[in-house]
């Protein structure tokens, strides 16, 4: 497929920070992908509707009065939303996807492929953190194991120096030197 001359790629920063977690999963709103794909919400909609069954819930869910007020009040881009009587949509990652195959215009095939690659590239930088979390909390462990065993040291230590406390003075064996009368 030859790319359209006039087509520019997104940057990935873009798309990044229009994805949102909502209910523990990561999204991306109806409003913002229409606006990558360069159609208008209610296409986009349009189109979701005309195709619905291949939206299942794990796809694709209808925002409620107050996740939008909220997601208006933490993204200042989504202003607009404060002012539509509708509820916004939200897609996830394979929601989007899905989305590449009932909108059929090049740009929005690009840009698809585009999201999907920033949704990987999100999934992998996650990934990454829990290995790292996990080598943290192995190395957590040994050295909280490390400093028990100081802990015990010291207590042995202590103990030696209060036994030697406690035994009587010893008296010293060896010449003593006698004051010379001159």
């Amino acid at each position: 497929m030859m790319k359209n001359k006039n087509s520019a790629k997104i940057p990935d920063e873009i798309i990044v920070n229009k994805i949102i977690v909502l209910r523990d999963t990561k999204v991306m709103i109806d409003k913002d992908l229409a606006e990558l794909y360069g159609i208008t919400t209610k296409q986009l909609n349009q189109q979701v509707k005309r195709n619905i069954t291949r939206f299942p819930k794990d796809f694709m869910f209808q925002l409620t009065q107050e996740e939008k007020n909220e997601l208006v009040l933490q993204f200042e881009h989504l202003n607009t939303l404060k002012f539509s009587p509708t509820l916004p949509y939200v897609f996830t990652e394979h929601g989007a996807v899905m989305l590449a195959s009932v909108i059929n215009s090049e740009k929005a095939i690009e840009v698809n492929i585009q999201v999907v690659r920033v949704f990987i590239q999100i999934r992998q930088a996650l990934s990454d953190n829990t290995d790292i979390r996990l080598q943290i909390e192995q190395i957590k462990k040994k050295t909280d194991n490390n400093t028990k065993n100081i802990e015990v040291v010291f207590q042995y230590l202590d103990e030696l120096l209060d036994k030697r406390e406690k035994l009587k003075p010893r008296t010293q064996i060896g010449y003593k030197i006698s004051k010379q009368k001159s």
